[in-house]
Order: structure tokens, then C-alpha cells, then sequence
């Protein structure tokens, strides 16, 4: 993900990057690629630094993102935003006290497809949303040290990529009430994850989520918004677009949803949007709060896989 930012914020031509990597030969490697300079310890890129953004384990997102919090910096950290609830509280209002912007990489919502259907759905254009499915998955990460198979430090699949989905049926749905679910990882112990997950709205809508590490023919995303008067749906694998499902006078009709621009690079507007809201003053468009809600969401889902019960998702 480091690399990934780091792609988009060369793009930018108000920000002067810098880093810190304590591996030398990646931070040589690093440093060359994207012509920036790297720090000597996270301390000297912190005092230097008016963003930081955490791109670590999921493990390390609480001690760091306090360090810089403390420091007076706007911070940017990849989700999750932390790894229990209590260490995204400790974020929140940490970074409340000290008056300065947080925000979580929760960057569906910045996906040409994902944010139309969203504003589709909010717009009526299924009418009172019913049910939604949503898909996302590959095969396992691995990461330094093997650190995603290690689920006390990942949090496995529902906590690492299903987040991405509850984040945004929360965004688009509303509060969820209640959680069930299933994981062959949790199940298991160890080893690659399968879940699939059912959420509960306040609306009385419910979602459906598959969240996998077990697919070996490649990363693929689909959602699907069913409501009163159509369906909204997309497949990475089988659309190019988003495809918008009407009846008309009892016949039902396929709309295609325009091309969308490819200098769109969701990434680039997520942190463009940090950098912005940063400059500016204003509220980040994923706040820390939607971040620790997105969490609270997966741990529900992470207990209910151990337990074989529904659970409602924790305060914040």
C-alpha cells in the first residue's frame, strides 16, 4: 500500500514525499523509485511531516497513529483502521483532542462503480433498498513475515477485506443492527479464509457478504442492490460498468451506465481528498468514526464466526 500512495502522491504536485522504511534494501529501493527521500526513524518523519500516512500492519496502526496524533499531524491511516475497537476509540479521540483530521483508506467508496451505486441507491433509483450481495476476494496475501495468515495480527478475512464491504453497506444502507457468520479460517484456526457474513439493517434491509482468500483465478468484486422498484448490479469479472435494472411499463430494461474516465484512480481521489480536506480545514469525506464502525461490523462478524451466534456491533 506504501507503494500504492506513494504511485498517487507523485502525482500531486503540492506534496513533497517522504518515508521511512527500515528495511534498507527496500527503502534504497524505495527512495529510487520514486525520487523521495527517506527518513532515518519515524520519529524525524513525523517532526517533518505535516501528513502521515500509516500503511503497516493492521497491528501497528494504534501505536504509530498515536505517535503521530501526539505530534500535531493529520493522519492518514490504510484500513482497518485498527485492529480492536478500543484502539480505534483511543485514534478517535486522541486525534479529537488535538483538533487535527484522521481518516481511514476505506477506498471502495471512491470506486467509479461502488460510488454511483451508492448514489443510485440514495437516490431511489431501486426505491426502498431490500437486500444487497456483495462479493470480494483472490487468493491469500502473504505480506512480511507471513503477518496476514497470522489472524491475531490480520484479523484474517473479515477483518482485513470484508471491511471494505461493511464500510460501504453501512455508507449506503445505514446502520447495521446485527451480525452472522461464518469463516473457515476462524473455523479452522489457521490457514486461507472463506466467510460469508449476513448483515442486518436498522431499515429492515439485509446484505449478504462473501469475502474469500481461497480463490486461486484472481481478485474479482460484485455487488447487487435489490429494492421496491429494480436492481443495481456489477461484476468485475462480467461487466465493464455498472448495469442498472428497471421495470418500464412490465418490461425490463438494461441501462449501461457510462465509461468512466481511467485518470479516475480511486486512490488518487481518496488521498487527493485527504490532502484537500487537510488544506482547507473541512471534515475528511471517511471519517475515523466510519473507519471504527467498519471494525466494530467485522469484530461482530469475527465473534459470531466463533460463537455460531448473532451479534450486534459494538459502540464506538
Amino acid at each position: 500500500m506504501g507503494t500504492a500512495h506513494a504511485r498517487h502522491y507523485r502525482k500531486m504536485p503540492e506534496v513533497e514525499l517522504s518515508f521511512f522504511e527500515k528495511s534498507i534494501e527496500r527503502s534504497e529501493a524505495f527512495s529510487h523509485q520514486w525520487q523521495c527521500s527517506p527518513a532515518t526513524t519515524v520519529d524525524d518523519l513525523i517532526a517533518s511531516s505535516d501528513i502521515v500516512d500509516i500503511c503497516l500492519p493492521t497491528d501497528l496502526h494504534h501505536d504509530l497513529g498515536l505517535r503521530a496524533i501526539s505530534a500535531g499531524r493529520a493522519v492518514f491511516i490504510e484500513k482497518p483502521l485498527a485492529r480492536t475497537l478500543q484502539e480505534c476509540a483511543d485514534l478517535i479521540n486522541a486525534a479529537s483532542v488535538a483538533q487535527v483530521p484522521l481518516m481511514t483508506g476505506q477506498v471502495v467508496r471512491f470506486f467509479p462503480e461502488f460510488k454511483r451505486t451508492h448514489q443510485l441507491v440514495v437516490e431511489g433509483a431501486v426505491g426502498k433498498p431490500a437486500a444487497a450481495r456483495m462479493r470480494r476476494g483472490g487468493g491469500q496475501p502473504k505480506g512480511e513475515g507471513m503477518w496476514f495468515r497470522d489472524y491475531e495480527r490480520s484479523g484474517g478475512v473479515l477483518l482485513d477485506l470484508a471491511v471494505h464491504d461493511f464500510d460501504w453497506l453501512r455508507w449506503t444502507l445505514g446502520e447495521v443492527t446485527l451480525v452472522y457468520s461464518r469463516s473457515l479460517g476462524i473455523t479452522r484456526g489457521s490457514g486461507p479464509d472463506y466467510a460469508l457474513t449476513t448483515l442486518s439493517f436498522a431499515s429492515g434491509a439485509v446484505a449478504h457478504v462473501e469475502s474469500t482468500w481461497m480463490d486461486p483465478s484472481g481478485f474479482r468484486v460484485a455487488v447487487e442492490v435489490a429494492g421496491s422498484e429494480g436492481i443495481l448490479e456489477y461484476d468485475s469479472r462480467l461487466t465493464p460498468s455498472l448495469r442498472t435494472h428497471t421495470a418500464i411499463d412490465g418490461i425490463g430494461k438494461t441501462v449501461p451506465e457510462a465509461n468512466f474516465a481511467p485518470e479516475d484512480d480511486p486512490y488518487f481521489q481518496e488521498l487527493s481528498a485527504f490532502v484537500n480536506a487537510v488544506q482547507t480545514g473541512s471534515e475528511p469525506p471517511v471519517t475515523g468514526y466510519d473507519g471504527a464502525m467498519a471494525v466494530s461490523i467485522a469484530l461482530a462478524a469475527l465473534e459470531s464466526a466463533k460463537t455460531g451466534l448473532a451479534v450486534p456491533p459494538s459502540a464506538v
